[in-house]
């Protein structure tokens, strides 16, 4: 009986606003600030140039990305074509690269620090689009992590790190359909 008027008087000192907070849910976290993602080689959702395909030099194509918010520790790609027949495919993911770095020249070098995971067809590097048929959509995304991985990442590890160590994110989607005859 004791505890319980403890417990009634420590509670009635508790001023109402805590109690408010400490009932209410979490606040969810704030959504992700934007980059601004893009390329000379192409607008959004316009055409890829054959370079940067199966069908040309299949060099990864310039971008730039801008706004990195302070406290960014490291920047990834994630390149994806959500359109394969059978599940979303990855052709291109980065991580590592320093938060200094906005922009990737076409076919660079990855600048030091940043490494290559595999793609879908399972090698380290850039695969560019390649589709079976039709007009496909490819997603290049660029992300601001508040962490360095510090390793090369699979897109599953990446996608995890998304609802928690993300502070922006921004996409460049540009399109591309296999020329007839090829």
């Amino acid at each position: 009986m004791r505890s319980s008027i403890v417990s009634l008087v420590l509670l009635a000192a508790v001023p109402v606003g805590v109690l408010a907070a400490l009932a209410a849910p979490p606040r969810p976290k704030a959504a992700p600030a934007l980059l601004e993602v893009t390329s000379p080689a192409f607008g959004y959702q316009q055409p890829i140039p054959a370079e940067h395909t199966c069908e040309g030099a299949n060099v990864s194509p310039p971008l730039a990305w801008s706004k990195v918010p302070p406290g960014t520790r490291s920047i990834a790609i994630l390149v994806d074509d959500p359109d394969a027949p059978k599940r979303t495919f990855t052709h291109w993911i980065v991580t590592g690269i320093p938060p200094t770095t906005t922009s990737l020249g076409k076919g660079a070098a990855l600048p030091e620090g940043a490494v290559a995971g595999k793609n879908d067809a399972g090698r380290a590097g850039y695969m560019g689009p390649c589709p079976p048929s039709g007009r496909h959509r490819y997603r290049f995304r660029v992300y601001a992590l508040d962490i360095d991985l510090g390793k090369a990442a699979t897109r599953e590890e990446l996608m995890a790190l998304v609802p928690d160590r993300v502070l922006a994110t921004g996409e460049l989607v540009g399109t591309y359909q296999r020329q007839a005859g090829r």
